[in-house]
């Protein structure tokens, strides 16, 4: 590879799309550097791990970078709104892209390459759309969609003749054949399923509890662990001040007791049964009916009392309250995540 030609900054995904618009830069002889942002609203750990075995592959260095708390309020007041549920498209593409125009900055690179394709996605990749984008994020023609420039404006290393028009593709719509033709000759075997990254925004059940959360508490005032617990368990609310959460499973269980600190914490010592939270501001009658709702996904016997032990912080009390019948229309009444 030439190492005098003007090097690139990549933002991944972990997809193969952005993979592709990696290979065909380097193919064309541009230095690439990866940039994979971690939001906090991605499925876990593995699109990272995917994205770090991509730029292995491809044999390129990665930067790893933490979006921080100012990406929240991308997802609490988006210009462009939101999609289907609660996924900000244009501006969180807008907010990433401005962090690789800081990354093209340090690096010394001279543009951006994303794997956007024309007409895939219909809220943030129709033309108006990648027009937008390129325009707010500050990066302008030096934001290059190589899957699809042949179809787009020029770009600033087609108007410093470092790369033709025809180098670049001519790739549109939603169809994803000819990527997948391209991943077999260009030997690209393993990559993400084409979630964007960010499938947690996408899940109907995080939008509506994000909606209740908005409705109930300042927006302004919600913190990365508020937005963070939504990802877990049942939510019922109880009052405008009062929400219970209680975990499906052994694994969200775990989860909800990190963040017992500051809320209430009811376990179930004697039987198999959920951890829950109470979320707010609870009275006595919130945390005995927060107890009995609780102990109704306990393995407890349902005409007999359950023991329940309340934590918070440095308060202990214990409890023993009849679960609530399974059939209560109160259940689904206060439940909204479903």
């Amino acid at each position: 590879m030439n190492k005098t030609r003007p090097k690139a900054v990549a933002l991944l995904s972990g997809g193969l799309d952005s993979s592709l618009a990696v290979a065909l830069t380097q193919k064309l002889g541009f230095p690439v550097i990866g940039l994979h942002v971690y939001t906090g609203f991605h499925a876990g750990e593995d699109r990272r791990d995917t994205v770090i075995a991509a730029c292995r592959r491809l044999d390129i260095p990665l930067r790893l970078r933490d979006a921080g708390d100012g990406y929240l309020d991308t997802v609490r007041r988006p210009k462009h709104g939101y999609g289907s549920a609660a996924n900000p498209c244009l501006d969180c593409r807008i907010f990433l892209l401005k962090m690789a125009r800081e990354l093209m900055v340090e690096e010394g690179a001279e543009f951006v390459v994303t794997g956007e394709v024309l007409g895939q996605r219909p809220m943030s990749q129709h033309y108006r759309a990648l027009r937008t984008v390129a325009e707010e994020s500050g990066l302008g023609d030096r934001l290059v969609r190589p899957l699809s420039g042949r179809l787009l404006p020029a770009t600033y290393p087609e108007e410093q003749g470092w790369v033709r028009r025809d180098q670049w593709l001519d790739i549109e719509g939603r169809s994803r054949r000819r990527q997948l033709a391209l991943a077999a000759e260009w030997g690209i075997e393993h990559f993400g399923q084409p979630s964007g990254g960010c499938c947690i925004l996408l899940a109907k059940s995080y939008a509506r509890k994000l909606r209740d959360a908005f409705e109930h508490r300042d927006r302004d005032a919600l913190t990365r662990e508020d937005f963070s617990l939504l990802k877990y368990g049942r939510h019922f609310r109880l009052s405008p001040q009062v929400k219970l959460i209680v975990g499906r499973n052994e694994e969200e269980n775990a989860e909800l007791e990190g963040f017992a600190r500051g809320r209430w914490m009811l376990s179930f010592p004697d039987v198999p049964g959920p951890v829950a939270l109470v979320d707010g501001a609870p009275t006595e009658s919130d945390l005995a009916f927060a107890a009995r709702l609780s102990a109704r996904y306990a393995d407890a016997p349902q005409d007999a009392e359950a023991r329940i032990v309340a934590r918070r912080d440095e308060s202990v009390e214990e409890m023993h309250v009849r679960p609530l019948p399974a059939d209560d229309p109160a259940i689904e009444q206060m439940r909204f995540d479903e």
